[in-house]
């Protein structure tokens, strides 16, 4: 099995959208079209988890991960649910390659322990060896703000953490709202976040969160760079990620 590139879009929000399409549905696209939608819902100490339920319907809709995390631990989260997610997503396709494989529906959980135990080390493998793309996707409407210097952190952590990894990785940062475009590119993609670094100092939050049109949006930042990497007219950008 050959390593592949992975796509994630990881969402960072603190509340309900409240404003165009749902993100779930847009999240079950982003899924069809070979792009993980990962979602972490960040509270203070103050905060009870409520009204966030829509964190998980959208992760479960993208293929992804979900997780609601106090503020304080949100550096370890986003690591965890990137790599949580990278894992999920290698399982689905070797689950695929099973069924092939021996001919009817097979998981790995249901292969004898020997055979199970051989395959969750060529999922561990891939796990460190496949192209990793993430595009992180950052809440900047009003009740975020005073969180933004401790996403900021746990971004960089997260790329200190994912380049220990011999695959290749690329970032991307982009935050909504944005008045003119629903997002707006903060971090082209790159190699490291070093640029995070008084990123988010000079953000203006919003009061509204339009995150179904944010997703979309990153979505296309998604196709754009497809048709860059592939000359514009090599691959259907939609195209979902394989092995």
């Amino acid at each position: 099995m050959k390593t592949g590139r992975l796509k994630q879009i990881l969402l960072i929000t603190d509340g309900c959208s409240n404003y165009g399409e749902d993100p779930v549905v847009v999240a079950g696209l982003a899924r069809n079209q070979g792009v993980t939608v990962n979602v972490i819902g960040v509270l203070d100490d103050r905060e009870e988890p409520q009204g966030l339920q829509e964190v998980e319907a959208i992760a479960e809709s993208g293929g992804g991960v979900s997780q609601i995390v106090y503020q304080k631990n949100l550096s370890e989260t986003v690591q965890m649910v990137t790599k949580q997610a990278m894992t999920q997503t290698i399982q689905g396709v070797v689950n695929k390659e099973l069924e092939q494989i021996l001919g009817e529906r097979k998981t790995i959980e249901e292969l004898p322990p020997d055979q199970r135990g051989e395959v969750v080390e060529i999922v561990d493998d891939l796990g460190e060896t496949c192209d990793l793309e993430v595009l992180v996707l950052v809440d900047t409407s009003a009740s975020m703000h005073h969180k933004l210097p401790t996403v900021k952190e746990a971004l960089a952590d997260l790329s200190l953490s994912l380049n220990a990894r011999t695959g290749a990785n690329q970032f991307s940062v982009y935050s909504f709202p944005d008045p003119k475009h629903t997002i707006k590119q903060r971090i082209d993609w790159t190699t490291e976040l070093n640029a995070i670094h008084g990123l988010f100092s000079k953000l203006d939050s919003g009061g509204y969160t339009p995150t179904g049109p944010a997703l979309k949006e990153a979505l296309y930042a998604f196709t754009n760079k497809s048709l860059k990497r592939n000359g514009m007219d090599k691959e259907d950008p939609y195209e979902e990620t394989g092995y």
